[in-house]
């Protein structure tokens, strides 16, 4: 910093002639004779006054001289100036000033080709600061002039410099004109951006593509400045290609649906698809980053400039050079590469592959999903069930590989013969369970219980849950086992035939009440039914849930399982029992009298004539009284 004050100085002393300088040549001569002047004052000359009086107007003189050969500026406003002189730090810039003014290095960071002699925009801030110096800004005159120069270059499509300050989320921020403008990553180049870091710092040229007034946003694009070079690169590129071609191309970009290939120029597209004949769970399994590698055209579309391009067709299909010897019912092995809920996909050989339907992997008829039994990286053996050169199909069986349990069903399971199952699933009608993998049977719902009445299996069991079974009866041609589970205990149904006969009376308790009727719980597990109208109490009233009271039998079917009760039946027939028990004495008192009155007829006095008067009215008046008790 005082090296360039000094030099300045030097240089303004070298172009203004000094003050003793000019006193020294206008130094009087001294003349004799006619030629000297008559009006020099020696003595003030020999004083040293007259040299004082010259050294004043000379100084005068040179100052008014000195103002016009400068510039006049005002604070507070661009110019343009020159720079004279400039060093890591900072640059000297002249704008015609008494002094210069000292601008820093870096606010000229955007444009690191600055040189002695370029013209630059400074904004004066003050024409003197404590020290005497001129103080410019050069970041403060491109602000105010910024927004006019972006506009303007918006509108002229002009190529303008801008230095890259940092990293942003989703691209770069770059100094354009002293505002800070938005790359995205997209329009840094043609080609995707790996390392970002590496354009930080960097002074580039750019194309203003978009502008938002109102929150002072301001979107640069390098990529716009070789898109329309490239554009025309590409025409070319692709009026020479032809399908089937074979080029080498750089690996440009891998995504998750394929991989991008550069041309030279012109990008293609192999899709994950054509990557292999073999199945390929990304492309990063198969190609990286920048190699190269020889691609054939499968396809390409002028207008949209679009080309498909293929690895794999590079190379003989797999199914064309699978072993000629192999036939359905060999045993290969494969791993297993894709799984689905339906079946398994296994790679016999690169790019040869084989169905394994879910019902093929196990003998059991209890479908299940194929993540049951196997998953992706298994390794397997199967046998070879179908296949088609022509179509590229090949299935495969894992449960050939086991001997068949319905072979030989009837020796391992013969009908009457118990075994424990495990319940699989349920149906409104019954329980499936599996025995053995491969050997499954369904428990009727009727062959559950002998006494509980299951409306759902639910009620009686669970999934996962083991039961005792007994084997009813086997369907060996359509592989299906009738199992119970009932049949474990003997028939209850014969000791209940001698228990709850009809008209015997039992306690029961109304466990469930609805419109048609109740279910009356009974001693030993059983339950009987009794009508609505058989649940009257004496007193009129209906009888409810949860109550205690006395049933009379009115039905037993052994065969229906079914047991017909009433309450109601209890206190009528009880009633009906005395009215019949007062019927009988009544006639036999009656019957005693009338036999009396026959011994008495033969032995017939007056008297025994009053007796039978009395006697026939008694019998009248017990008539009637027993009439009356009828009626109530």
């Amino acid at each position: 910093m005082a090296d360039l004050e000094n030099e300045n100085l030097q240089e303004q002393n070298d172009a203004t002639p000094g003050v003793n300088e000019k006193v020294e040549d206008q130094k009087p001569q001294v003349e004799t004779g006619e030629t000297a002047n008559a009006d020099f004052d020696w003595d003030k000359y020999e004083n040293g006054d007259l040299v004082e009086e010259a050294r004043g107007a000379e100084k005068e003189e040179l100052e008014k001289l000195y103002d016009k050969t400068l510039s006049t500026i005002t604070e507070k406003e661009v110019i343009e100036g020159t720079v004279i002189a400039m060093n890591k730090r900072e640059v000297v810039i002249n704008i015609g000033f008494k002094s210069d003014g000292i601008v820093t290095r870096s606010e000229f960071r955007y444009n690191p080709d600055l040189k002695v002699g370029d013209q630059v925009e400074v904004y004066v801030e003050s024409q003197e600061d404590r020290k005497g110096q001129l103080v410019l800004s050069h970041k403060k005159a491109r602000a105010l002039r910024s927004w006019d120069r972006v506009n303007e270059a918006l509108e002229k499509d002009e190529v303008i410099k801008g230095y890259i300050k940092c990293r942003a989320k989703g691209g770069m921020i770059v100094d354009v004109f002293g505002i800070e403008a938005f790359l995205p990553g997209s329009q840094i180049d043609v080609k995707p951006i790996r390392d970002y870091d590496m354009y930080v710092g960097k002074t580039m040229e750019f194309k203003v593509v978009k502008i938002n007034p109102e929150f002072k946003n301001v979107v640069v694009s390098h990529k716009a400045l070789i898109e329309a070079e490239l554009e025309q690169q590409k025409k070319e590129i692709i009026s020479k290609l032809e399908k089937g071609q074979v080029l080498e191309g750089t690996v440009k970009n891998i995504t998750s649906y394929g991989v991008f290939i550069d041309l030279g120029g012109v990008d293609g597209l192999i899709h994950i698809t054509d990557l292999s004949w073999g199945r390929v769970s990304h492309p990063e399994e198969i190609v990286q980053l920048d190699q190269k590698l020889n691609v054939v055209i499968l396809d390409f579309d002028d207008e949209k400039k679009r080309i498909a391009l293929g690895l794999k067709q590079l190379t003989a299909h797999p199914w064309d050079s699978l072993d000629t010897e192999l036939k359905v019912g060999d045993v290969v092995k494969g791993k297993v590469v894709v799984m689905a809920d339906y079946g398994a996909f296994v790679e016999i050989a690169p790019g040869v592959e084989g169905l394994i339907h879910v019902s093929e992997m196990s003998w059991s008829q209890h479908l299940r999903s194929a993540q049951d039994f196997l998953k992706v990286g298994d390794e397997v053996e199967a046998q070879i069930l179908t296949m088609d050169r022509d179509e590229r199909k090949m299935s495969l069986g894992m449960k050939q590989l086991k001997p068949d349990p319905w072979d030989n069903i009837e020796e391992k399971y013969p009908v009457q013969s118990k075994h424990k199952a495990k319940v699989r699933n349920f149906t409104n009608f019954g329980v499936f369970v599996e025995i053995e993998e491969g050997i499954d049977g369904l428990i009727h719902i009727s062959d559950l219980s002998w006494t509980k009445k299951v409306k759902h299996p639910a009620e009686f069991t669970t999934v996962g849950e083991d039961i005792e079974v007994v084997v009813l009866d086997i369907d060996k041609e359509n592989r299906r086992l009738s199992l119970g589970h009932k049949q474990l205990e003997e028939n209850p149904w014969d000791v209940f035939e001698t228990i709850f006969t009809v008209d015997s009376i039992h306690e029961g308790t109304i466990v469930d009440v609805f419109d048609k009727g109740a279910v009356i719980a009974l001693p030993y597990g059983v339950e009987g039914f009794a009508t609505p109208r058989h649940l009257v109490k004496e007193d009129g009233s209906q009888a409810k849930a949860d109550e205690k009271l006395q049933f009379k039998v009115i039905e037993f079917n052994k065969g229906a399982k079914r047991i017909i009760l009433s309450h109601s039946r209890v206190f009528e027939d009880e009633k009906r029992s005395e009215e019949q028990t007062v019927k009988k004495t009544q006639a036999k008192t009656a019957k005693k009298g009338v036999k009396k009155l026959k011994d008495s007829l033969e032995k017939t006095t007056l008297g025994d004539i009053s007796e039978l008067a009395a006697l026939k009215d008694q019998m009248e008046a017990d008539e009637s009284d027993s009439k009356d008790k009828k009626e109530e």
